[in-house]
C-alpha cells in the first residue's frame, strides 16, 4: 500500500519505503502528488490528492482528491478518509461515479466499504440503456435530478428529497417532474411522493404518487398518464387507468372515462404468455350511456352497450394446437356510436372461432366450434346468425399406395351440429312459417338449435404427363351427405335427408410460353401460363330442400368449364433469387347447363359453389352461360411499392360489374400513401349499388423524433359524402413532443360526430391526452 504522512511533504527526487505495522510506505512526489492504498474487505482503497496528512485513522487530503475502489470513483477538494470506518467526508466540487451513475455535489458523507451515503445540494444523471418501444417515444437520454440531498441506501437504491427529474437536457428542461421525496431504483423506476408535473415550468397535474421507469424495460405497475379529449358527442371526456404487471410473463390493464354528455365507460385488457408458444389476451369496452336528446319531445335515446374478445393460441403435447377467437357484442348501434376508428364502426360482422388441430403423416384432425353474426340494420336490429358447433373433421391429402404408379388417395369427413337464424325477409327457400322443428320467432326464421350433419367424400387423383407440353389431373370424388333436417313446402321439418353426388374434375395445364432477356443490372423472365379447368357435379337433386348452413350446402349440379391464363414477370439481380414483379390473371366460366339442374331461381340472388368460385360478387339473378371475365393484376416489386388491380366485366350484361383497386407506396423513407378505389355495379337485387374511396397519406409515426403528419378520408362517391376525415399532426423533440388530431365520423343517423384530440407525448413515460396511434384503414 502507498500513502504519505506528515504535517508537509517535501519535494524531493529519491523513493523512500519502510515497513510499519506491515504497510509498505512509499513517498516518491515528483508532481506535488500522493498516493495512499488502503486494505478494504474487497479490494484496495485508493486515495490520490495533491496534500496529504495522517491524523490516528483518519486521513485528511487536499487538492484535487481522486478516491477510488473497485468501479467506484469519488473525487473533492477536500476529503476526510476515515481507515477504520471506511467513512469519506467530502467537500468541494464532489463528483461521484459508479458505473453510469454520476453525482455532482457540495459535500458528501459516503461509506467507501459499504457503499452507502449522503450528497448535499445534488445535480445527478443515470443513464440508461432502454429497449426500443413502438407504443412509446424513447430517448437516449439519460435520466437528470436535482435535490436538496440524495441517500445511497443500497446497491440499486437512492433517495432523493426535494428534487426535480427530467429526461430533457438540463440546462433548459421542457418538462419537469417536481417531488419533496423520490425513491431511484436502478434498472427498475423513480418513485415520486406529492408530485406535480411542469411543463416549461408551468404546473399541470398533481400527482400524489406517480413513478416512471428507469431501466431497459418500460413495463411497470401504476397508474397510467390520465387521458382527456372532446368530441361532438360525448362531450368533455376525461379518464384514466390502471396498469398492473405482476410477472414478466402476464399485465392488466383497468380504466374508466367520463363522457360528460353520455354516462361513463370501462376498459380491460388482458394478456398473458404463460409458457413457451402459448399466448392468451382478453379485451374488454363497455358503455353505461344516458343518451342523447334525439327522440321524441327531446327523450333520451341510451345506445349503451359493450364488446369483448378473447384470444388464445397455444401448442399442446402430442403435436396438438388451440386455437380461440371469442368476439361479442351487444348490438350494432353500440359499435356505430362508441367505436374509435372508421373501420371498426362499419364492420358489422361478429365471428366467433375455437378449434384443436392436430397434423400426422399426412392426416388432420381438428375439433371445432364456429359462431357468425352478421348484423343487417341497426334500427330496427336485424340479423343473421350461422352457428356451427361442435364438429369434428378428418382429412388427409393426397397420397399414393404404390410408388410405381401415379394413383393418389384422398378423403375429407366430418360431423357437426348447426343452426341458422335470419329475418324471414331474406329467407329465399319458402314461407317463413313454424311447424315441425322449425318456429317463427316474431320475424324471424329458425331452425332447431342442432340440425345435425355428416359428410364424407373419398377421392382419387391421377396427375398424368405427355412430356414437357401438358399436364392433365383428373380427380374423383364421391360425396355422401346427411341431414337432420330439411325444407319441405317452405317448412323446415326434422326427417333426415341424403345427398350423394358424383363430381368429376379434370385440370389440364399446357405448356407455358417463356421468354428470357438480360438487362445492364439483371435478368428478366416473362412467363405465359394458360390452364383449363372442367368440371362436372352430379346428383344434387331438390337443391330448394336443402337449409343453407355454410358453404357446403351450396353445391349444385353444374357441367362447366373455366379457362385462364396467368402471365408472370420476373426479375433477377446477380446470383440472388428470382423475384416475382407482376402477376396478371384473366379467368372465365362456361356453363353448359345455365340452370345448374334447376337450382337456379329467377329474379333473386343466386349463391352456389360454381359461382362464388371464380368472384365473390354475386352475378347471377337468372340462368347464366357466362360468368364474368375476372381480371386480377398484381404489382409487387418489393420494398416501397404494392398495388393490385381487380375487375370483373359481364359480357353478358356488357357492364362491368366490380372495380377495385388498392395502391400502397413508401415514396421515401418516411411517406407512405395507402389509396383504395372500390365500385359494384350490379343489379339491386344481388348487391347494393357502391362506389367509394380510401386514401391515407402518412408522413412518419406518432411517436418519431421530429415533424410526422397523417390524413386520411373515406368518400362515398354515390351519396357524395365524406363518411371519415383524419388529421393528425405532432412534432417530437429529444424529450417530449406535442400531438394534435382533428376526426370526423360520419355513419348516418346513429352518429355524426366531430372528435378532437390533443397529446403531451413524454418520453420514456407516456401520452398526456387521447390521441390514437394512426389508424389502418384497410
Amino acid at each position: 500500500m502507498l500513502f504519505s504522512s506528515g504535517p508537509a511533504l517535501p519535494v524531493v527526487r529519491r523513493l523512500l519505503v519502510v515497513v510499519v505495522s506491515g504497510i509498505a510506505i512509499v513517498s516518491g512526489i515528483a508532481a506535488a502528488k500522493a498516493q495512499v492504498r488502503l486494505p478494504a474487505e474487497r479490494g484496495v482503497v485508493e486515495l490520490r490528492a495533491k496534500q496529504q496528512r495522517k491524523e490516528g485513522d483518519v486521513f485528511i487530503a487536499e487538492g484535487d482528491v481522486d478516491i477510488r475502489f473497485q468501479d467506484l470513483r469519488l473525487r473533492a477538494d477536500r476529503v476526510e478518509y476515515n481507515d477504520s470506518t471506511s467513512v469519506a467526508i467530502a467537500r468541494g466540487n464532489v463528483k461521484f461515479d459508479l458505473h453510469a451513475q454520476h453525482l455532482d455535489a457540495e459535500e458528501a458523507r459516503y461509506n467507501v466499504r459499504a457503499g452507502l451515503g449522503t450528497f448535499r445540494r445534488v445535480r445527478g444523471s443515470v443513464q440508461i440503456e432502454r429497449r426500443p418501444n413502438p407504443a412509446l417515444l424513447v430517448t437516449p437520454n439519460p435520466l437528470y435530478f436535482e435535490a436538496r440531498e440524495v441517500e445511497r441506501t443500497g446497491e440499486r437504491t437512492y433517495i432523493i428529497r426535494h428534487a426535480w427529474v427530467t429526461v430533457c437536457a438540463p440546462d433548459r428542461p421542457k418538462w419537469k417532474f417536481y417531488a419533496p421525496r423520490a425513491t431511484l431504483t436502478l434498472d427498475k423506476s423513480v418513485a415520486l411522493v406529492n408530485a406535480n408535473f411542469r411543463l416549461l415550468r408551468i404546473p399541470l397535474i398533481y400527482l400524489p404518487y406517480a413513478t416512471a421507469p428507469a431501466g431497459r424495460r418500460l413495463r411497470q405497475s401504476g397508474f397510467l398518464l390520465p387521458d382527456f379529449g372532446s368530441t361532438s358527442r360525448k362531450g368533455f371526456v376525461v379518464g384514466d387507468s390502471y396498469y398492473w404487471a405482476p410477472a414478466d410473463w402476464l399485465d392488466f390493464t383497468l380504466g374508466a372515462q367520463l363522457l360528460s354528455r353520455r354516462g361513463w365507460s370501462q376498459v380491460g385488457d388482458f394478456r398473458a404468455r404463460p409458457w413457451e408458444n402459448a399466448r392468451l389476451a382478453a379485451s374488454y369496452y363497455g358503455v353505461v350511456d344516458r343518451g342523447l336528446r334525439t327522440g321524441p319531445g327531446g327523450r333520451r335515446v341510451p345506445q349503451g352497450g359493450h364488446r369483448s374478445q378473447i384470444e388464445l393460441d397455444t401448442l399442446l403435447p402430442s403435436g396438438w394446437r388451440a386455437v380461440a377467437d371469442i368476439n361479442q357484442l351487444t348490438s350494432l348501434t353500440f359499435r356505430l356510436a362508441f367505436a374509435e376508428t372508421f373501420a371498426e364502426a362499419v364492420n358489422s360482422e361478429v365471428r366467433t372461432a375455437a378449434f384443436v388441430t392436430n397434423n400426422f403423416r399426412g392426416f388432420s384432425l381438428n375439433f371445432a366450434a364456429l359462431n357468425y353474426k352478421n348484423f343487417l340494420s341497426a334500427q330496427p336490429e336485424t340479423s343473421v346468425v350461422l352457428r356451427r358447433a361442435p364438429g369434428a373433421r378428418f382429412s388427409s391429402v393426397e397420397q399414393a399406395p404404390w410408388k410405381r404408379l401415379p394413383i393418389y388417395f384422398g378423403f375429407d369427413a366430418f360431423a357437426d351440429a348447426v343452426h341458422r337464424s335470419e329475418p324471414c325477409s331474406l329467407l329465399r327457400q319458402g314461407p317463413c312459417v313454424g311447424a315441425g322443428g322449425a318456429f317463427l320467432s316474431g320475424n324471424r326464421f329458425d331452425t332447431p338449435d342442432t340440425v345435425q350433419r355428416t359428410e364424407i367424400a373419398p377421392r382419387v387423383s391421377v396427375p398424368l404427363h405427355w412430356g414437357p407440353w401438358v399436364g392433365v389431373t383428373p380427380t374423383f370424388v364421391v360425396r355422401t351427405t346427411r341431414y337432420g333436417s330439411q325444407i319441405l313446402s317452405g317448412t323446415v321439418v326434422s326427417d333426415s335427408l341424403r345427398r350423394t353426388t358424383a363430381e368429376l374434375t379434370v385440370d389440364v395445364r399446357p405448356a407455358s410460353l417463356a421468354r428470357i432477356w438480360e438487362g445492364s443490372a439483371a435478368k428478366w423472365k416473362h412467363s405465359i401460363e394458360p390452364q383449363l379447368v372442367y368440371r362436372v357435379v352430379n346428383g344434387v337433386n331438390g337443391f330448394g330442400r336443402f337449409i343453407r348452413f355454410d358453404e357446403n350446402d351450396t353445391l349444385t349440379n353444374t357441367n362447366e368449364l373455366e379457362y385462364a391464363i396467368t402471365q408472370r414477370l420476373y426479375r433477377r439481380a446477380g446470383e440472388g433469387p428470382a423475384q416475382e414483379l407482376l402477376t396478371w390473371r384473366v379467368a372465365q366460366k362456361y356453363y353448359f347447363d345455365p340452370t345448374f339442374g334447376g337450382a337456379i331461381v329467377r329474379g333473386q340472388r343466386n349463391v352456389f359453389q360454381a359461382l362464388d368460385s371464380v368472384t365473390p360478387f354475386a352475378f347471377a339473378s337468372g340462368p347464366r352461360r357466362f360468368s364474368p371475365v375476372v381480371s386480377d393484376l398484381r404489382v409487387t416489386p418489393g420494398g416501397r411499392y404494392d398495388a393490385e388491380f381487380r375487375m370483373d366485366y359481364d359480357t353478358q350484361r356488357g357492364k362491368i360489374n366490380a372495380l377495385g383497386t388498392l395502391v400502397k407506396m413508401r415514396a421515401y423513407h418516411e411517406i407512405s400513401v395507402t389509396l383504395d378505389h372500390f365500385s359494384v355495379q350490379t343489379r339491386p337485387v344481388l348487391q347494393p349499388k357502391s362506389n367509394q374511396i380510401r386514401a391515407l397519406v402518412g408522413y412518419g409515426d406518432l411517436n418519431r423524433h421530429g415533424w410526422n403528419a397523417a390524413f386520411g378520408f373515406s368518400y362515398d362517391i354515390r351519396q357524395r359524402f365524406l363518411q371519415n376525415q383524419l388529421v393528425q399532426v405532432s412534432y417530437n423533440g429529444a424529450c417530449c413532443g406535442i400531438a394534435f388530431e382533428y376526426r370526423r365520423l360520419a355513419l348516418g343517423p346513429v352518429r355524426s360526430e366531430n372528435q378532437f384530440r390533443v397529446a403531451l407525448i413524454i418520453a420514456n413515460i407516456g401520452t398526456f391526452g387521447n390521441l390514437r396511434r394512426q389508424e389502418k384503414i384497410f
